[in-house]
Formats: C-alpha cells, structure tokens, sequence
C-alpha cells in the first residue's frame, strides 16, 4: 500500500504477537487529520496493544504503521524493514501524545513541574517559556489553581488533567488514550472527559480506547469494535451503536449500553 498523508494514521495488515500469543491478527485502518475515532471492545482484544504499537511502545511484527506518511518504528529497506535505534523511535515518539489509565505522574513534582519537564528536556525550551506554556496548558483542563499541588494532593480526574496537559506541552500532531477514565472514580470521569470533548473540538487527531459509549457516539466522527485481535465492525458511531451488523457487535453492545 503506498503512504498517503491525507491520513494522520495508516494501519496496514498490523501483526503483534507475544510469544505464541497473537493479540492484532492484521489491523488495517485510517484515521484522517482532524478525526477523533473510538475503540470499543472487550478486554482482551487488542485496543490497548495497537495503541501502543503506534508510538512504537510495542514493535509490530507485521504490517506498516504510518503516521502523517511516516512510517514508524522502521526505515524502508525495500523488501525488508529496519527497526530504528531507539534514539531515532524517540524523536518519533515526540510527535505523539499519551494518555494512559495510569496517570504516571511523577509524585515529587508539582503539577507544573510535571507539564514542563519535558519540554525543557526534550525539546530544550527555556524554563520561562515552559512555565508560560504549562500554565496556559494547566489552566485549559481547568487547573489554573493547581499549579503547585503534588499529585499526592490531587483527585484521580485532576491527575488526568495534569496527565492530559503533560502530552499536549510537547505539541503533538496525534493524541492517543488509553482508557483515560478507567481508574477513576465515576464522578470524576466527566470532567476528563470534558477535557477531552474541548481538544477534539479544537482540531486534534485522537484515537481513544474507552468504554465510555455515550463519548464516543457524541465525540466520535468514527467507531471501531475489535474483538480477538480483528476488526470486527467500524463505522459511523450512532450507526453502529444502533444498527450493529455482526452478532459479535450485537453481543457486546447488548452488554454495554
């Protein structure tokens, strides 16, 4: 398949496999620039991994994955891939935000010295600049009041924010999630969510595994079900929410909604 960057995400014919355990059996996708797609699921059935395969957390052992017409986590050789140094997955990487369940805060830094660090480290922003643009980023998921708190002294959904914050001061091009609200207690689920609501109204391109099926049918501009390391079922959300066509989607969503 040639590269097209109209797409932000190209999956071509995905394989991952840990051990004997084949977990994506040939995910072939595109997300467009701009696009906020959704991927719904059982647990176990490959979201979390193919998120982590496209920024490279996890070396695919099939396929291509593309991102805005780059192929990632390898150069072409022509008939065979080379997987890059890691150095050069890392400046990838950078392109590339994150949002785990896990909030993955560091607990001896403030909330703004979580949202700056990188940009300094990485990509050697003055520490005034930083602190100008963390607190822009802080007081956007709605923590303008926070700056100096500790994780320790933060609810679950403030950590995410912060979390949220931390991956958008390094200017992605793609956001992805990993089951942001999952951990969180049910009443702090909203106000990430509206964090969420916020940057894909904004333009941003994001690929969200989640359960939350009211997110994704007014958020989405696409769905996807994968269920056993496949695509099962993609489409527009409020069509495949209300009109499922495989049994399999039937199942899952008489479960979930």
């Amino acid at each position: 398949m040639t590269t097209n960057s109209q797409f932000m995400v190209q999956a071509q014919n995905v394989h991952k496999s840990f051990g004997a355990h084949e977990v994506l059996k040939g995910i072939t996708l595109n997300v467009a620039h701009g696009e906020v797609m959704c991927l719904v699921g059982p647990s176990g059935s490959g979201k979390s991994t193919f998120l982590r395969c496209i920024n490279h957390l996890e070396v695919v052992n099939g396929g291509r994955l593309l991102v805005d017409g780059e192929l990632i986590g390898y150069r072409d050789g022509g008939e065979k891939l080379f997987e890059l140094k890691a150095s050069e997955a890392a400046l990838q990487r950078r392109d590339i935000g994150m949002v785990f369940q896990k909030f993955n805060l560091f607990p001896h830094l403030t909330a703004l010295e979580n949202v700056v660090e990188a940009p300094i480290r990485v990509k050697k922003l003055s520490r005034s600049e930083a602190i100008v643009r963390g607190k822009e980023l802080l007081a956007r998921v709605g923590l303008e009041t926070k700056f100096d708190a500790y994780p320790a002294h933060l609810s679950g959904g403030q950590q995410q924010r912060v979390a949220i914050a931390r991956a958008l001061a390094m200017d992605p091009k793609l956001m992805l999630f990993d089951e942001p609200t999952s951990a969180l207690d049910p009443e702090l689920v909203g106000e990430v969510l509206d964090v969420m609501r916020e940057l894909a109204k904004s333009g941003m391109t994001m690929i969200v595994v989640t359960h939350e099926m009211g997110f994704a049918r007014e958020v989405a501009d696409s769905l996807v079900f994968m269920d056993n390391g496949v695509v099962v079922e993609s489409g527009k959300p409020a069509e495949v929410l209300l009109n499922p066509q495989h049994d399999r989607t039937k199942a899952f969503l008489s479960k979930v909604l």
